[in-house]
């Protein structure tokens, strides 16, 4: 099979990124790898074709034109240099260095390259101290159910110590008295009454929408950028919460 089926257009193939472009090789090296042929000159040859074809034409449907040949084996060796450092390819345990083959996790990412760049869209360091371990490797493991519900249970939970309520207050009801825009404990009183009341719908929606329906049934989240996305806003709804805080004890 050709690279063309992979990365339909060389615009495209060199303007990805090393590890976009390192993921969508994945599917493609796969057989040569089987053959014993995964050596990056085997893989260039098969991707940029003979050297010695007319500037500008094509030189056959599987392969990108020649005029492009040095921009696509750039983008290739840097992708090839990316799956090597990412360890998705190691070397062959027959021919030591010389011919490399797809690591276990490779070979588990062919179906769906997509999942290798599952890191991207979250960055650790983004997350929120107070969950920023547990969460991220629940992500990393693909359990993106369980580290949304412990994302949005560390935001239940830092409303509930900040607030003085009650461990019986729950959920939604919890937020909505925490962020009542006439009493709540953590409303900031110098907003305007409708900003004080939106920031109580944020809250109230964010634990209704993301926290209740997990405490309840087995509800799939099998899309790694929307858990990451959900989890992106249970860290900043801690850090209002922290800010809230510490305006109080000011």
């Amino acid at each position: 099979m050709s690279i063309i089926n992979f990365v339909p257009d060389a615009d495209i193939l060199v303007s990805l990124e090393p590890d976009e472009l390192g993921v969508r090789l994945l599917p493609f090296l796969a057989p040569m790898g089987q053959k014993g042929d995964l050596q990056l000159a085997t893989v260039l040859h098969n991707i940029t074709g003979h050297p010695n074809a007319p500037a500008g034409v094509p030189l056959a449907t599987n392969h990108y034109p020649q005029h492009r040949k040095h921009e696509v084996e750039e983008a290739v060796r840097e992708a090839w240099a990316w799956l090597v450092g990412s360890a998705l390819l190691v070397p062959s345990p027959r021919y030591r260095d010389t011919i490399m083959v797809l690591s276990r996790r490779a070979r588990s990412l062919v179906a769906d390259p997509r999942q290798a760049l599952v890191a991207r869209s979250l960055p650790k360091a983004t997350l929120h101290p107070s969950f920023r371990e547990d969460v991220w490797a629940f992500f990393h493991r693909g359990k993106y159910d369980t580290a949304v519900f412990e994302a949005m249970k560390a935001v239940e939970i830092a409303v509930r110590n900040a607030s003085g309520l009650s461990n019986k207050d729950l959920g939604v009801n919890l937020m909505r008295k925490a962020f009542d825009k006439s009493n709540g404990p953590l409303t900031d009183m110098t907003m305007d009454e409708g900003e004080r009341e939106m920031r109580s719908h944020l809250f109230v929606g964010a634990i209704g929408s993301y926290k209740n329906p997990h405490s309840h049934r087995n509800v799939s989240l099998d899309d790694p950028d929307e858990a990451a996305e959900i989890i992106v806003l249970a860290s900043h709804l801690l850090r209002i919460v922290e800010a809230r805080s510490t305006a109080m004890q000011s």
